[in-house]
């Protein structure tokens, strides 16, 4: 019998149209609909219909991928059964849809706090001027002495070989600029709105630090592993802090994979679009198996594959 990790997506997988047909052929995706009374405010309209620049913005990618994942994963239980779940991950953003996939707050309480963190993360954007930038074919080591040295920091550790600095934006361009010299193979600049996971992000950590102590927080009913530590967070206190030193710290996203592997988990599943996290285990861990459900076929395939392993 396999055992199972979810994988929730994070920002950047969103794509106009997502959760549309998910909603026309089944009951659990009457999630959207429910999201928009809460909101009270169309976002399933721009997650189905774009245009793609208002769905890219953090206040509304946020909230439209926390959904389209929770909706994707219950639609898979729907279909395959109340499979056992051996733990999950989500990447930056998609760690608070894993938290909310295992109970640790219900579903409104879980989208009005990833609303305000894109509400808190857009608002830090604006009042700095940031950038990310990927280094591609360089080790951890590596690129933390040339974010020492350019005065930025590390964003994510997404797989071996790639690594994200982020920070103000003259900064990173420096980083790029000097990459070669210390021996990273490539270095490019990222499209997007500021400096996440950076000390650029303080005051939307602060704001995201009360907005969290104002959420019923239950222990997980399987483990969340934390993008800060690498590690599963069980407590109430080490789950807010978790979540609250996400916003400004690295992603150890090569360490979550690891220590879901080390529980024992070898079939994982990612919920959302564009197969992201799937292309990052590939490069972290090839001995698992992967699916990655977005769609009403994926779904279908994935349900079905994942009742074949139990």
């Amino acid at each position: 019998m396999k055992k199972i990790a979810l994988l929730f997506a994070g920002q950047g997988a969103q794509a106009v149209g997502m959760g549309k047909d998910l909603a026309e052929q089944f009951p659990a995706a009457a999630i959207f609909r429910r999201a928009d009374e809460i909101l009270g405010r169309k976002l399933s309209d721009i997650a189905w219909n774009g245009p793609i620049e208002e769905l890219t913005k953090t206040s509304n990618c946020q909230p439209a991928l926390f959904v389209h994942g929770l909706a994707c994963f219950s639609i898979v239980r729907e279909i395959a059964g109340n499979f056992p779940i051996g733990g999950a991950a989500g990447l930056s953003l998609g760690e608070l849809t894993a938290h909310a996939a295992a109970g640790t707050f219900d579903f409104e309480s879980g989208l009005k706090l990833v609303q305000k963190r894109g509400e808190f993360m857009d608002q830090a954007c604006a009042e700095t001027i940031g950038g990310m930038a990927a280094m591609i074919g360089a080790d951890e080591n590596s690129v933390r002495q040339l974010a020492d040295a350019e005065d930025v920091d590390v964003a994510n550790i997404n797989s071996p070989g790639q690594i994200v600095v982020s920070g103000e934006l003259a900064k990173v361009e420096a980083a790029v600029a000097v990459a070669k010299e210390r021996g990273i193979r490539r270095a490019t600049m990222l499209n997007v709105a500021g400096a996440y996971h950076s000390r650029l992000m303080e005051s939307a950590y602060e704001k995201f630090g009360d907005a969290l102590t104002h959420v019923q927080i239950n222990p997980p009913r399987f483990p969340v592993v934390s993008n800060v530590t690498g590690r599963e967070v069980k407590t109430p206190i080490e789950i807010r802090q978790s979540l609250q030193d996400q916003i400004t710290s690295t992603v150890r996203w090569v360490d979550c994979m690891e220590r879901l592997v080390a529980l024992g988990c070898d079939l994982f599943v990612e919920f959302g679009p564009g197969g992201v996290l799937a292309g990052l285990l590939k490069r972290t861990r090839k001995d698992v198996d992967m699916i990655s459900v977005s769609d009403v076929e994926s779904v279908r395939t994935g349900a079905e594959k994942i009742r074949r392993a139990l």
